[in-house]
């Protein structure tokens, strides 16, 4: 275990290295197109979007066993410093650099064009956002780059290995998210050059977290107790965690108009109102099938509205915006049943939330676009978008299956069955909610004493 950690700190160090060797200045280059009033609805939109994955860590905190709380928390909050390092090296180069592949087809951008943030400062570019600094751009793609990872954590919390998680995060934005960003985004991206819309990443965020997810679910398989009942550690966590994923989100929709316009005021409206129908439609639902209303359901209602109107959000009409959310509320509840039936354990609802949620979104927009949607006639968007749903949801998730193999061959990916009953806050991070005098902690403590800080036990069994 002492050699994995080692091994982080030189690819760390060497990273460090890699900022003395390169110091490129911010170079502030030609500002004479910036519109001071877009800058600042872009500086508050980055905020806000950075602030949702905090947010996500207490919607899944809350959502866990105690004995897991913290590692859930902190498997979002890790995130924030794997993936802005990553960018800040080559990650919005590989989304957003020079294109590699055929014009009008794209796969990827050039991991060199923006190293280490060379050419990223002051001045705009009109490729991207002609009125604010390409920085500016950089920061706010970046944030969505870090709440991705963080979404499908949900699907395995309780029992994975920190270590190989931080690795699979790496690989999963190398070679998942930054090709799609790449696909649907950049000028030369073929899913963009086919039409397909997407607002604000329900395709790239949520489909391929989504995805992710599912993949993770099949990979991990379930919990040793998924069959014996469970209660969320603390529900005012996730109240409090789907509040800040609402605020946070009219930054994720509204921001992407990358401009303060009437577009960002569409988009901020159209979030608003499916995610309120989306909650309604939610816990209406559950009450149809003998449920009470539940702050669970509402709060898991509410951000399926926000998932699923993503994609959409400046393309579409407010009423649209109520359909999307009340479809997606009911899909996606009818999916967590599913898979309740079916044993697969997905642990917090991601796909069923953010796959199912993406999936509709994405589809639904084709539907209710603006001058291009299904109901104005046109069928090409609607017949492209079917197509970019077969290839972004077999890439994520058959390219998920593979990185979760190749990272339990680096590390193995499942923590032994003692950690996983002791519960991750202590087995992977020697931390607890309770008390250290308490029972239980002693008991738990007394049971890791036997355990090398290695990956397998020191006596045999279980």
């Amino acid at each position: 275990m002492k050699k994995q950690w080692l091994f982080a700190l030189i690819a760390i160090g060497i990273i460090a290295v890699l900022g003395i060797i390169f110091p490129f200045s911010f170079d502030t280059g030609d500002t004479s197109g910036i519109d001071k009033g877009d800058v600042a609805w872009m500086f508050a939109s980055t905020a806000l979007v950075f602030l949702m994955t905090p947010g996500l860590g207490f919607f899944y905190g809350g959502m866990v066993k105690p004995k897991n709380v913290i590692s859930t928390i902190l498997q979002s909050f890790i995130a924030m410093g794997l993936i802005s390092i990553l960018w800040v090296v080559f990650g919005f180069s590989l989304a957003f650099g020079e294109s590699i592949g055929a014009e009008g087809f794209g796969l990827f951008g050039n991991p060199f064009t923006y190293f280490m943030f060379k050419g990223v400062g002051g001045a705009p570019d009109p490729k991207f956002a002609a009125t604010i600094p390409l920085a500016l751009f950089a920061l706010f793609q970046l944030k969505f780059a870090i709440i991705t990872p963080a979404l499908f954590t949900g699907s395995f919390a309780g029992r994975v290995r920190f270590t190989s998680l931080m690795i699979f995060m790496v690989l999963f934005m190398i070679f998942i998210y930054a090709p799609l960003a790449h696909w649907t985004w950049h000028p030369n991206g073929f899913l963009r050059n086919w039409g397909v819309l997407d607002f604000a990443g329900g395709t790239v965020v949520h489909m391929s977290a989504g995805l992710a997810a599912l993949a993770g679910a099949f990979f991990f398989g379930p919990r040793r107790d998924y069959a014996r009942p469970s209660y969320p550690a603390n529900i005012p966590f996730v109240l409090l965690g789907t509040g800040l994923l609402w605020f946070g989100w009219f930054g994720f929709n509204a921001g992407s108009a990358l401009e303060a316009s009437d577009v960002a005021v569409k988009a901020l409206l159209n979030t608003n109102t499916a995610s309120a129908s989306a909650m309604l439609v939610y816990i209406f639902f559950d009450g149809v099938k003998g449920r009470k209303p539940s702050a669970l359901g509402a709060c898991v209602g509410a951000v399926v509205g926000l998932v699923a109107i993503t994609p959409a959000a400046g393309f579409v009409s407010v009423g649209s915006s109520i359909f999307i959310g009340g479809f997606a509320a009911i899909a996606s509840n009818l999916m967590i049943y599913y898979f309740s039936r079916r044993g697969v354990d997905d642990t917090l609802d991601v796909f069923p939330a953010h796959g199912i949620g993406g999936i509709s979104g994405m589809l639904l927009t084709a539907v209710f676009a603006e001058e291009v949607g299904l109901i104005h006639g046109e069928t090409r968007t609607f017949l492209f978008h079917l197509l970019a749903l077969v290839i972004v949801a077999a890439f994520a998730f058959f390219g998920s299956l593979l990185l979760f193999w190749i990272t339990n061959k680096i590390v193995p990916m499942r923590v032994p069955s003692l950690y996983e009953d002791v519960g991750l806050d202590m087995s992977q991070h020697d931390e607890t909610l309770f008390y250290e005098n308490d029972e239980k902690v002693k008991l738990r403590r007394e049971k890791l004493k036997n355990y090398s800080p290695d990956f397998y036990p020191r006596k045999s069994g279980k």
